[in-house]
């Protein structure tokens, strides 16, 4: 086997582990909406210790990386490639912490009806799942069109946000006695935007990937 065949194999190799990282982060993402529209506690507490795993897989990932630059020694395309799959692990990863965190806050507020709270806060959890599962289609589809749809989403999620906050202050302005959860829900409410932001990130780097730009400025 040419040493470019080989290396080939371990690119395609790489694309099935991303993709199955961030396919692990999605499929948690998701069993906490299910979750949170059942009820279902035990499901939600399983869900607060599932970032150790992904993590791993994560660390995985990261040596399978610098293996690939440091052992192979890629072309142009090929490092971006590797260096955009090196950096999408960790958003990846931070979407997976972001929501054991909010699987942890419903517990603590008690898997209460949120929209007691504010409507929009549903609409942000699908909002954002939304935008995660596109970047993470995008990158591993290598699907430069659907990376910017999700980039140019990130004011839905962000606005979301902001309806949010609105909703809390008026509910403390009329009565503050539940004001304990009212934090809670704006602190989940911050996760959702920061799972955002990562999907964003993932588009970026899917945009990197295709074209060696980030932001429109030429990296590689």
């Amino acid at each position: 086997m040419s040493p470019r065949i080989s290396f080939e194999k371990d690119l395609t190799l790489l694309d099935g582990n991303v993709a199955e990282m961030g396919k692990k982060a999605l499929e948690n993402y998701e069993a906490l909406f299910a979750a949170f529209e059942k009820g279902d506690k035990e499901e939600i507490h399983r869900i607060t210790k599932i970032d150790k795993e992904i993590g791993n897989r994560q660390r995985e990932i990261e040596s399978q990386c610098l293996f690939l630059i440091t052992k192979q020694q890629p072309i142009v395309g090929d490092l971006r490639v590797v260096t955009a799959a090196l950096k999408v692990v960790t958003d990846i990863e931070r979407v997976g912490d972001h929501v054991a965190d909010i699987a942890e806050l419903l517990l603590r507020i008690g898997i209460k009806d949120l929209t007691q709270y504010s409507i929009h806060i549903v609409p942000m959890l699908m909002a954002a799942k939304d935008m995660t599962k596109m970047a993470v289609d995008a990158f591993t589809g290598r699907d430069r069109e659907l990376a910017e749809k999700v980039i140019a989403s990130d004011d839905v999620v962000d606005e979301l946000f902001n309806n949010v906050k609105s909703d809390l202050i008026e509910l403390l302005k009329r009565d503050a006695k539940d004001a304990d959860d009212c934090i809670d829900v704006l602190m989940i409410a911050k996760y959702l935007e920061k799972i955002g932001d990562h999907a964003v990130n993932i588009g970026q780097w899917e945009v990197f990937k295709e074209t060696g730009n980030m932001d429109n400025m030429r990296l590689l």
